[in-house]
C-alpha cells in the first residue's frame, strides 16, 4: 500500500511527526495553475456567450439572415456553460468532501 501524504511512518522515521510537504514533491512550476486555467474558461464561456446574444441581435434587428448559425452560436454558448456548470458542482462536490473530512 502506499503513502500518497506521507503521514506512515517508515523504519528510518519511525517515531517522527512528518513536516508537511517534507517528503513529498513540489508541484512543476511550468505548468498551469488552477486559478488561470479557470478563469481562462470563465473568459471563454463569456465570449462564447456575447458572440451568441450578439447574433440573436443581429438576427432580431435584421442585420443578420442566417437562422442555422444564431442557433449553432447558442447551443455553443448554451453547452459551454453547462460543460462550466458541471465542473464548479465537482469542485464544490470536492469541498463538500474536505470538510467532512476528520483530521
Amino acid at each position: 500500500m502506499s503513502d500518497p501524504l506521507g503521514l506512515i511512518g517508515s523504519a528510518s522515521n519511525s517515531g517522527q511527526i512528518p513536516t508537511p510537504g517534507a517528503s513529498r514533491p513540489q508541484g512543476n512550476s511550468n505548468g498551469a495553475d488552477f486559478k488561470k486555467m479557470l478563469m481562462g474558461n470563465l473568459q471563454e464561456v463569456n465570449a462564447v456567450q456575447q458572440d451568441a446574444t450578439r447574433a440573436t441581435e443581429d438576427l432580431l434587428t435584421g442585420r443578420r439572415n442566417d437562422l442555422e448559425g444564431v442557433i449553432l452560436a447558442t447551443e455553443k454558448a448554451d453547452t459551454a456553460f453547462k460543460m462550466l456548470q458541471a465542473m464548479r458542482n465537482q469542485v464544490m462536490q470536492a469541498m463538500d468532501e474536505i470538510k467532512q473530512m476528520r483530521v
